[in-house]
This record gives structure tokens, sequence and C-alpha cells, in this order.
């Protein structure tokens, strides 16, 4: 059996759809999977089971990319192409079974198990390999509880000031997660280095891990982290997705805020005042902290026990 999976160009929208994904492959435990993705996203599937190869799609203009794909795609008799774009390529690959994304109600992840009509609808989920949590685990120091940050997004009025972020970690640390050490997470590129600099520079000593690793290696760090805390943005729904603790910061894009919430077992927003990241306080970050952490106190207790 061979699926072609048609996901995204971005890495948070692509993890959110990695439920489904995760479904079809216990579904069909013998299927072969095809993905199709934006360069970006291309690591996010990089230690998926079943997976025989990925079609990246680079964006052209008057969209050369979709009739790229098909050429690529075309030549293969599919038993099922799932196309989370919603785009018009399903329809024109040759194929046993489509499903195509059509805009509903709800939650993005609900969206897209929609398609299928999955019931309940599987949370995101980040595939890593045993290479990957090795490496974390010599990346970040064993006996203090870490706490990660994401202080980037893909649209500067998404980021939260530095030094906001900088007073968060410092009430985090003299309260609830004590001794803790930063980890500032970034994407790859010079523009999300230099947007995280500003962080990393007003918390001396923090770890950084600023486009320096492949996402599953992103992903298996985070996993070890007792909390983390960022801008909107892919690293917020991987975050979220590995079951780390994970508090999203949420302002301008507050009109979006239901649908585009982090979704994992332990995931949750800190909404500002109002449509900017200025209209959110540390007092409101803090907060939906200490909610998320009195979520989960046993991972914590194991976390300062291990001091």
């Amino acid at each position: 059996m061979r699926i072609l999976f048609i996901s995204s160009n971005r890495i948070g929208d692509a993890v959110i759809t990695c439920g489904v994904l995760d479904h079809l492959i216990r579904t069909y435990p013998e299927a072969r999977f095809t993905i199709a993705c934006g360069p970006a996203a291309r690591d996010v599937f990089a230690r998926m089971p079943n997976h025989e190869r990925t079609i990246i799609v680079v964006k052209h203009r008057r969209d050369l990319h979709w009739l790229r794909l098909w050429r690529d795609a075309a030549f293969t008799f599919w038993d099922l192409v799932v196309d989370m774009r919603g785009s018009l390529i399903a329809y024109l690959l040759p194929t046993r079974r489509r499903a195509v994304r059509r805009r509903v109600p709800g939650r993005m992840y609900e969206q897209y198990a929609a398609i299928l009509k999955i019931k309940p609808p599987p949370l995101p989920i980040v595939w890593t390999a045993p290479e990957d949590r090795a490496k974390a685990a010599t990346l970040l120091p064993p006996g203090r509880p870490v706490i990660g940050f994401g202080a980037t997004a893909n649209w500067a009025p998404k980021v939260w000031a530095a030094d906001r972020f900088a007073e968060l970690f410092r009430r985090l640390a003299e309260g609830p997660l004590p001794n803790a050490i930063p980890a500032v997470f970034a994407g790859p590129g010079d523009a999300e280095r230099d947007m995280a600099a500003p962080l990393l520079a007003a918390l001396p000593g923090a770890l950084d891990f600023r486009g320096n690793l492949i996402i599953p290696e992103v992903a298996a760090c985070i996993q070890r982290c007792a909390l983390y805390v960022g801008n909107d943005s892919g690293l917020m729904h991987l975050a979220a997705a590995s079951e780390t603790p994970t508090i999203g910061l949420c302002g301008t894009t507050i009109d979006r805020a239901e649908e585009m919430a982090p979704a994992g077992k332990h995931a949750a927003w800190a909404l500002a005042d109002g449509p900017s990241m200025e209209s959110l306080s540390v007092d409101t970050a803090y907060a939906a902290c200490m909610r998320m952490l009195d979520t989960v106190p046993e991972r914590t207790a194991t976390i300062l026990a291990a001091r």
C-alpha cells in the first residue's frame, strides 16, 4: 500500500498534521508513505515510521510548484492521497481514494482529523530516534531543571520582548523551579539567530540552541525541559506535541488563538489583554506557567528531586 501525504510548508502546521499521519501509520502498518512538504518542514518527518520518500515542494510564482509536485507524483498509482493543503492536486493524481482538506470549525488539529473523519481527533506527535535522545542528554546538564524559551517567530510583531522573557525566567527560577537553567531555542538562519540574540544577552549562561540542531534533536532537547515558554511559532507547536509542559504566548494573533492553540497533553496559551505582544504582561505569563506546573506535579517533583 502506498500513501501520499501532502503536508505544509511551515514547521508548525506540519507538526499539527502529524497526529493524523500517526493514525494512518498505525491503521495501515504495511503502508509506505511519501511526504510532500516545504523545505523548512522536511525534518519534521525524518524519524517517522514507514517513511519511503519526501518530495520537497518549493514555492514558485504562478503556482508552478503544484505542477512540479504533479510531475513527481503522477506516475505512481496511490492507494490513498491525503491533501492537508486543500489544493486541487489530489484530484489530478491516480489514486484509489483521496481525502482533501476543507475548512471546518474547530482547532487546527481537529480540522485535519475531520479530513478523514477520525474521532476522537488525535493530538499531534513528534518522532525522535535513540540518537536524538542520546544527543539531548549530552547537551542538557543533569540534576537541574531546564526552562526552554522560544524567543523567535516568523513575524516580528509575534515576538515577546527579551526583557520580559528574562524577568519570567527569574521568577520561575526563584519560585517553582529553583536553580533552573534557561535554554534558548530558535530556527536556522541569521534572522532567527538575530531575533533570539537579545534574550541570550539578557540571560548569561543560557544554553544556546539557535539553529544548530535538526528538528528531531530539538524535540528531544525540549522533551528534557521542565517547561517550555515560547512565541506563537513552529517551535511552540513542536514543544506542545512533545508533551513537554508548554505555554504559548499569544497577542498579535489573538484573533486565531482558539483555532491555533498549542495542541498537546500539557499545553496552553498565555493570552494578552489586547491584540499585541506589548499587552501580554509577565504577570499573565507567570500565572499561566504556574497553572501548567500545577497540572504536572509528578513531573515537576521528579525534576526537582534530581537536582
